[in-house]
């Protein structure tokens, strides 16, 4: 069938994809780089940074080095609080493959006042009935 037009039969489009194995092409050049990203979320953004680093990098030197405090000037390194999957870290404990840094907020509410709250508001609803119209 001879080509038509715009559309070309003699060179077929190749479809190919990396290799799950194949070495990364963003890897830096030293070949014992590892990868950990660095996460910090607000209410109204969140953001998460993907680094390559040395192996046995400190959690605070990852911090740095994402440039995430230039983003957000909030977090203080002074006195920041920040985990590693969800569970908290000092800041000098060194990274592995894969770990993901996140970067604690302060809370806005202490958790047993809050909770202490909605209960007083729960027995306030039982008692009074709210504003619902009585039945007939």
């Amino acid at each position: 069938m001879p080509p038509s037009g715009k559309c070309s039969g003699t060179s077929p489009i190749r479809w190919w994809a990396h290799s799950a194995n194949a070495p990364k092409r963003c890897t830096v050049a030293n070949d014992e780089a590892i990868s950990v990203e660095v996460a910090y979320a607000r209410a109204d953004e969140q953001l998460v940074i993907s680094l390559q680093v040395a192996p046995g990098t400190s959690l605070q030197s990852a911090i740095e080095r994402s440039g995430i405090c230039e983003r957000f000037p909030e977090i203080d390194m002074a006195v920041v609080k920040a985990g590693i999957f969800g569970k908290a870290a000092a800041l000098d404990t060194p990274l592995k493959q894969g770990d993901r840094v996140e970067i604690y907020r302060p809370l806005i509410a202490d958790p047993k006042e809050a909770r202490k709250r909605r209960a007083a508001e729960g027995k306030q609803m039982k008692k009074g009935g709210g504003d619902l119209p009585a039945e007939e």
